[in-house]
C-alpha cells in the first residue's frame, strides 16, 4: 500500500484499569512522586516452591448496575477488566451508546496471555480427577485466550472484525498495531484496541522456573529495577487498557477530541529461541516502525522501554535501542512502578507515554540507581521526572516466542479540540 493511500489513525479515547490508578490524574501522581504499586502477595506463601512473593494488583473499581449476573456470566476477571476499560474508552471518545459502535464499522483488536487462570484450573482438575465437577457452559469461555476480545464484542454489540492477539508481553501492543493496520487500510473506521491480564501465581511460576522473577520479598518498594546493575528479575502485575483508534477524517467529521496520532507500527520475530532475547531483530522492529511512520531516528524524542528488569532482556533491548536511535535518546521503563502487566503492558505503557508527551515530562526509571555497565550507554531518565518537549514517542515491547513490537505516536497539533 502506498503512503498516499494509507488512512491516518488517531487516538480519540482511552480507558484503563491499572495498579497505579484508573485515570490519568491518579497515575500522574504516582509517577511524579515515584510511588510504586508493588506489594507482597501474602497468599502466594501457600505455594510450595514458588520463590517470588511480589506482585502488583488493580485496586477495586466500580461497576455500573448493568454489570449483572446475566451480562457477566461469560466473564472471568481478565474479561471483566477489559470490558470495563473499553466502556470507559468509549465514554471518553463520546461513542458510548452511539449507533456507530454496532454499525459494523467498528471492530475489536485485543489480547491477553491467557484467559482466567481459575477457569483453566477447572479443566486441569478434570484431567487429574477424571470428573467434570465444577465445569459449566461458561468455563471454557472464561479460560480461552481470546476471552477479552469476544466479551468486549458481545457486551457492546460490535459487528466489525475481531482480531485476537495472544502473544504474552506483546498482546496489547499487537492489539493496537493490528487495529492501526485495519483502519489504515480502510477495512474499519474505528477499533477498540488494547490488552488485559489477570494476575495469578501460575504466571509467577512460569518466570520462577526461568529464574527471572525478583525475590526481594522483604523490600517490594525497591524492585523491580529495570537496567540497574543490582536488578534481580521482574515482578508481575495486572490491568487492562483500551484505546479507541479512529480514522482521522471520521474523527474530525464528528468533532472528536484527539489525544495523539498513531503513525507507525512494526512486529517481527527472532526466529531463534523461545525465551532468549535477540538484539538484532529487536532493532529491526524499531527500524521497520520508523519506516512505517516515515520519520528519521533523530525525530524520536523519548522511548518507553519494555524494560522488565531481567538480566538478558534489559541488555539486549538497550543494545538494540542504541543501535537504532543512538545514545542520546531519553529512555525509561514504567514496569518499575506497576510490574510487568503482560498482555496489558503494551496498551497501558503507550497510554501513559502519550499523556506524558502531552504534558511535557517523562517519568524516571523507578529504582534505577546504577545502570548496568553491560547495558548500552543510553540517556536513562533517573532520579526525578524530566521536563522534556517532544512531538514523537516510541513504545516497545518484546515477548516470549521472540515476538517484537514497536509503536510510534505523534503529538496532535491541529486546531481541532484537544483533550
Amino acid at each position: 500500500m502506498s503512503a498516499a493511500s494509507k488512512r491516518r489513525v488517531v487516538v480519540t479515547g482511552v480507558g484503563a484499569l491499572s495498579p497505579l490508578g484508573h485515570d490519568w490524574s491518579a497515575v500522574r501522581e504516582r509517577l511524579r512522586t515515584g510511588r510504586t504499586a508493588i506489594r507482597v502477595m501474602e497468599e502466594w506463601a501457600a505455594y510450595e516452591g514458588l520463590s517470588t512473593r511480589l506482585g502488583s494488583t488493580v485496586p477495586s473499581f466500580d461497576l455500573p448496575a448493568h454489570y449483572n449476573r446475566k451480562t457477566m456470566r461469560s466473564m472471568g476477571r481478565v474479561a471483566l477488566m477489559a470490558t470495563r476499560a473499553s466502556e470507559l474508552a468509549l465514554a471518553d471518545a463520546g461513542l458510548l451508546g452511539d449507533a456507530f459502535v454496532k454499525s459494523g464499522h467498528m471492530g475489536v483488536s485485543y489480547g491477553s496471555s491467557a484467559g482466567t487462570p481459575s477457569a483453566i484450573g477447572d479443566f486441569g482438575r478434570m484431567m487429574a480427577d477424571k470428573s467434570t465437577e465444577g465445569i459449566n457452559a461458561n468455563t471454557y469461555i472464561k479460560m480461552m485466550s481470546h476471552t477479552a476480545a469476544v466479551n468486549i464484542g458481545v457486551f457492546f454489540g460490535t459487528t466489525g472484525r475481531v482480531i485476537t492477539t495472544s502473544s504474552a508481553c506483546t498482546s496489547g501492543s499487537q492489539g493496537l498495531g493490528y487495529a492501526f493496520e485495519a483502519i489504515q487500510s480502510g477495512k474499519q473506521l474505528a477499533m477498540l484496541a488494547g490488552g488485559a491480564e489477570e494476575l495469578d501465581a501460575t504466571q509467577a511460576a512460569v518466570f520462577d522456573t526461568l529464574f527471572a522473577t525478583s525475590v526481594k520479598n522483604d523490600s517490594p518498594e525497591c524492585t523491580p529495577r529495570p537496567f540497574d546493575a543490582r536488578r534481580d528479575g521482574l515482578v508481575l502485575g495486572e490491568g487492562a487498557c483500551t484505546f479507541v483508534l479512529e480514522e482521522l477524517e471520521h474523527a474530525l467529521a464528528r468533532g472528536a477530541c484527539i489525544r495523539a496520532e498513531l503513525i507507525g507500527f512494526a512486529s517481527n520475530s527472532d526466529g531463534t529461541h523461545v525465551t532468549q532475547p535477540n538484539a538484532a531483530t529487536m532493532a529491526q522492529a524499531m527500524r521497520m516502525a520508523l519506516e512505517d511512520a516515515g520519520i528519521e531516528p533523530w525525530e524520536v524524542g523519548y522511548v518507553n522501554a519494555h524494560g522488565t528488569a531481567t538480566d538478558q532482556g534489559d541488555i539486549a533491548e538497550s543494545q538494540a535501542t542504541r543501535e537504532v536511535l543512538g545514545s542520546q535518546v531519553p529512555i525509561s521503563s514504567l514496569k518499575g512502578y506497576m510490574g510487568h502487566t503482560l498482555g496489558a503492558c503494551g496498551a497501558l505503557e503507550a497510554w501513559m507515554s502519550i499523556e506524558m508527551m502531552r504534558e511535557g515530562w517523562f517519568a524516571a526509571n523507578a529504582n534505577l540507581q546504577q545502570p548496568d555497565p553491560r547495558c548500552a550507554d543510553l540517556d536513562y531518565v533517573m532520579g526525578e521526572p524530566r521536563a522534556l518537549h517532544t512531538d514523537i514517542v516510541m513504545s516497545n515491547n518484546f515477548a516470549f516466542g521472540g515476538i517484537n513490537t514497536s509503536l510510534i505516536f505523534r503529538r496532535w497539533k491541529q486546531q481541532e479540540p484537544v483533550k
